[in-house]
């Protein structure tokens, strides 16, 4: 029996490492201080519970990296892409999941698991020996934090996550509003109608921003700064960079035509996202918000639609800690000071639940074929899993390290296409072309036990 590989965290990394390394032969430990200890964010002892979007963003694996990253964790046999198909709701081009079956699904698929276990416990300080993942993510527990700040030498990095509020869709005033995706975008009825809008003329749009200036927000403790993702940036923030911004960001008005008054173009639209498979929870779509309860209720009331809207979940506003990864790790995504532990997700330095269920399968890999007697190179820099693990461990620059999602713009270029946006369609299917072949290449020199299916 080879030796057990330690996980600490049960969110998207750590179920997808204990998945790879399980099914590669090697026992596996996921230590999971939930439900015992709780976070501001998560509702459930569930693993891999989503606590943000219920959207894995782009399904497209010729035009877009994250649906190329989709592409590379299905080829691998991935746990949270097979139960993300699985509960998949309508999203346009986009893969949204019915958010508490899929963490439902992971977690019995987990413990039905022979090679794995979950133990239930909190872990605040560096194991000695041994073999471990740390995959705590943005919410990494105040002792284990502590523990691998002083460690490190270094301060921890922080920005701060908003968590953007649930509607029930039985409360939304669908008089006013209306259901169809950008461009009417998707190959099905059902994806051409995957969002629900909520229009906007100018003076409401004016005074929405008013309300949303001058309304209360969460205050920071003493001696916290807000840096935020630009990716999950709070619409109060946005609207601070400019009165225009929300019209240009997730409240633009383009590509959509309002049934109820064919022959005049909203101004904004606000949209929402079906958050469950009945259809009976919809969130707002690009709304993360740090402004305080009552404030929330009474400014999202203003929008068109929404005026009598109960919520399920109102917004809120976390800390989120992550390394500096190209100082901290090595391109085994090991500790440098502790070549024992390796670390994985979010807290690594990558954005989004993709990537970091992809840090997951890599480091899950990386350290069963260790354990194994059989160490493993990390995957090509050409495919997407390669190019994101070469920028946060020495391809990004230390000093100004941020949280990063997956991006054409961290592939190698591919030499005699055109560059600009005209050139940018073929560029973008060689850059997938090359991945695939470059991923599949390097899938078939790792040993897989081929009798573990999802």
């Amino acid at each position: 029996m080879a030796e057990t590989l330690h996980i600490i965290g049960g969110g998207m990394a750590g179920s997808e490492a204990a998945w790879q390394a399980a099914n590669i032969g090697v026992p596996v430990v996921i230590h999971e201080m939930r439900p015992k200890v709780e976070t501001f964010a998560h509702r459930t002892g569930d693993l891999a519970e989503m606590v943000c979007s219920n959207s894995f963003r782009s399904d497209d694996d010729e035009q877009n990296a994250v649906g190329l990253l989709h592409w590379e964790m299905r080829a691998a046999g991935g746990l949270i892409m097979a139960m993300a198909d699985q509960h998949r709701l309508p999203a346009g081009g986009a893969l949204a999941v019915d958010r508490d079956p899929f963490a439902a699904s992971v977690t019995a698929a987990l413990k039905d698991h022979p090679l794995v276990r979950i133990e239930y416990d909190e872990i605040t300080e560096l194991p000695a020996d041994g073999h471990w993942i740390i995959a705590t993510g943005p919410l990494t527990s105040e002792g284990l934090g502590n523990a691998i700040a002083a460690e490190t030498g270094k301060d921890a990095l922080a920005f701060f996550d908003a968590i953007a509020p649930i509607i029930y869709h039985d409360s939304i005033d669908m008089s006013r509003a209306w259901m169809q995706s950008r461009y009417d975008k998707g190959e099905t009825e059902e994806e051409r109608t995957a969002y629900l809008n909520c229009p906007m003329d100018r003076d409401q749009y004016e005074a929405f921003i008013d309300a949303l200036l001058a309304a209360d927000k969460t205050e920071f403790h003493e001696g916290e700064t807000a840096t935020y993702f630009d990716g999950c940036l709070p619409i109060e923030v946005m609207a601070e960079r400019g009165r225009e911004t929300l019209r240009f960001g997730p409240m633009k008005p383009v590509g959509l035509t309002n049934p109820h008054a064919p022959d005049v173009k909203p101004y904004a639209v606000v949209q929402l996202r079906r958050d469950n498979a009945l259809g009976t929870l919809y969130n707002i779509v690009g709304f993360q918000t740090k402004m305080k309860y009552g404030a929330q209720t009474s400014v999202l009331k203003m929008i068109p639609g929404l005026e009598n809207a109960q919520f399920a979940r109102l917004g809120g506003i976390h800390r989120n800690t992550f390394l500096n990864s190209p100082t901290l790790l090595d391109d085994q995504m090991r500790l440098r000071s502790r070549s024992h532990i390796r670390f994985a997700g979010q807290i690594t330095g990558v954005e989004g639940y993709v990537e970091s269920a992809a840090m997951g399968l890599l480091a899950g890999r990386l350290a069963a074929a260790e354990i194994l007697g059989q160490p493993l190179q990390g995957p090509p820099q050409d495919t997407a899993m390669g190019a994101l693990i070469h920028h946060i461990t020495g391809g990004a620059e230390a000093k100004t390290f941020q949280p990063m999602n997956v991006n054409f713009g961290l592939f190698r270029p591919v030499e005699g296409l055109k560059g600009g946006r005209r050139g940018r369609k073929d560029r973008y299917k060689a850059y997938t072309d090359r991945a695939k072949t470059a991923w599949s290449d390097w899938l078939s020199r790792c040993t897989l036990d081929e009798n573990q299916t999802v």
